[in-house]
């Protein structure tokens, strides 16, 4: 096998992990505070980063002044992300709330257009309000259930979170010149531990966990945060930085199958449509040339 077929192997696992999180995070929720559950998934995924600091500490390389768009990044994710993600989950469907993460190329183009010039064609704008009715659409025509109780109110929060990973993409289009993506990733752990701690200690704790909580839990903070990264790190050695963030797009697909294969979630007519919409909406608003150029790690890790 070749190393380019290696490559393209390793991103379609590395999308499927990350689709998978979805579900793992809507499960661990259902039986615990979301913010014990985000806190337990940064301190895993913290002690998981110590074990390999011997081989991250040689590329750790800091430059002055820096401190400010690394204090931001991890702001915007994972302390704001995961805020809002943990929340949208209570509230909306894995499957829905995958399908809204495939708003992110649109809303970083637009924040590059507001904030970098960057200009836009008109069929990317027509593409991102097509896409955003689509969102609107199936959130309007959710019928609520025990996957669903407020897909309006999750579905929004869900698209805060993508707001949040806009802001963190774009500090990170500057970082990564600097920084290894791992240890970027790193110190996201560490930093959301530290936030997430007291949110965590003012939280009701169960009397009991139950073993697959914590395995979710574990998968989440382990597989996820090294597993996924490093399977798309080991892309990019071998295929461009545009080829790999087109594989992005199958974060939504591979999570509404795993929510409907897993979680038992069934979508009626007019939101399978409303889905349609949304893809014809990213399909239309797609970069002929990526926003991000450099190689950095993806903003939505579910």
């Amino acid at each position: 096998m070749s190393n380019a077929v290696r490559a393209h192997l390793a991103l379609v696992i590395a999308m499927t992990l990350w689709g998978s999180s979805f579900i793992a995070l809507k499960i661990a929720v259902t039986d615990m505070s979301p913010m014990i559950v985000v806190f337990l998934r940064m301190l895993v995924g913290s002690l998981a980063f110590l074990v390999l600091a011997i081989w991250l500490r040689p590329t750790i390389r800091y430059q002055a002044g820096d401190w400010k768009y690394l204090l931001g990044m991890a702001l915007f994710e994972p302390c704001l992300y995961f805020l809002f993600e943990a929340k949208a989950l209570q509230y909306t469907s894995a499957g829905q709330a995958g399908m809204v993460t495939a708003l992110l190329p649109l809303m970083v183009a637009v924040a590059a257009f507001v904030i970098f010039k960057e200009r836009n064609t008109f069929k990317q704008w027509a593409g991102f309000i097509v896409a955003l009715s689509g969102v609107l659409w199936m959130s309007l025509k959710t019928v609520e259930s025990d996957q669903a109780p407020n897909a309006l109110l999750g579905n929004f929060l869900e698209f805060m979170a993508m707001v949040t990973a806009v802001g963190y993409t774009l500090l990170v289009k500057h970082l990564v010149q600097r920084y290894n993506a791992f240890v970027l990733t790193a110190l996201q752990s560490f930093m959301g531990s530290i936030f997430f701690f007291p949110l965590a200690y003012m939280s009701d704790w169960p009397e009991q966990v139950s073993l697959s909580t914590m395995g979710m839990i574990v998968y989440l903070g382990l597989i996820i945060t090294l597993g996924a990264y490093g399977l798309y790190n080991y892309s990019l050695q071998y295929v461009k930085t545009s080829m790999a963030a087109a594989y992005v797009n199958l974060l939504p697909v591979m999570t509404l199958l795993f929510s409907m294969l897993l979680l038992g979630e069934r979508l009626v007519l007019q939101q399978w449509l409303a889905i349609g919409v949304i893809f014809i909406g990213v399909y239309l608003s797609r970069e002929p040339k990526a926003v991000i150029e450099k190689e950095i790690p993806p903003a939505v890790t579910g």
